[in-house]
Formats: structure tokens, C-alpha cells, sequence
């Protein structure tokens, strides 16, 4: 009897732990360089810089040590929202698709990014996304 109540309560536990997991999006991160390579953010060329979605609410950003910028709280939506990133250097816009994740748990998935605007390059570098700005 006692092993009855042992293996009931662990399964209450283990099925309980699943309605409180959450799957945030995976983070978006920028480098942004030169046509020779070189990071417009170390350098000093892209400061100031912000990026705003689509109803004009800025978007907190993260510096990285080396000279990246991650995108905090995008992706958490069904859908797609455009965004626009500006700087003295370019202006150019981005929208990012996202759905619910399926899975065990709840949350969101980025499925695609798509970037627009004259004069840039950007590169899948997996894990981030180098852009070139000329």
C-alpha cells in the first residue's frame, strides 16, 4: 500500500511540474559590421542606435562583450510584427514571424526573420545574424 501511495503522489508531482513550464523564444542577436568585417559597434560607428516595432515602442536592447546586440522580449506572439532599427550610419526594417511552440510546454517560436532596406547584407551566422552595412 505504501508503494501505491508513493508512486501516485510522484506522478501528482511530475504532472503538476507541466502546467508551469514555459518555453520562451530564442533570442535574436545582431553583429553589425563594415563591408572589411569590422564591428561598427566596438569601432564606435553605429552609436547611437535603437530599435522601435511597429507601433513606435522602443525595444530594450543588450550589448554583448563582443560587440554584439541581443533583442530582448521579441518573438512572444502569434504572428508577425515589423520592426525598424536606427542609427546615424542605416535605417532599415525587419519583420519577425513567431507561433505558439508545440510541445510539452507552452511558449513561442521564432520561424522567420525577414530584414528589408538599401544597402544591407545579412548572414545567417547560427546563432546570430551578421549584418553589413555599406
Amino acid at each position: 500500500m505504501k508503494k501505491i501511495f508513493i508512486f501516485f503522489l510522484l506522478t501528482l508531482i511530475l504532472t503538476a511540474c507541466g502546467d508551469d513550464c514555459y518555453n520562451a523564444p530564442q533570442p535574436i542577436v545582431f553583429e553589425f559590421v563594415d563591408d572589411q568585417g569590422e564591428n561598427l559597434i566596438t569601432n564606435g560607428t553605429l552609436d547611437p542606435f535603437s530599435v522601435s516595432d511597429e507601433n513606435q515602442v522602443g525595444i530594450p536592447l543588450t550589448k554583448t562583450s563582443d560587440g554584439k546586440v541581443i533583442l530582448e522580449n521579441v518573438g512572444a506572439y502569434n504572428g508577425t510584427k515589423n520592426y525598424t532599427f536606427y542609427s546615424a550610419v542605416r535605417v532599415f526594417n525587419f519583420s519577425i514571424q513567431s507561433s505558439e511552440f508545440k510541445g510539452g510546454c507552452d511558449g513561442y517560436q521564432i520561424n522567420k526573420l525577414t530584414f528589408t532596406g538599401v544597402g544591407i547584407d545579412v548572414k545567417d551566422e547560427h546563432g546570430y545574424y551578421k549584418i553589413i552595412l555599406q
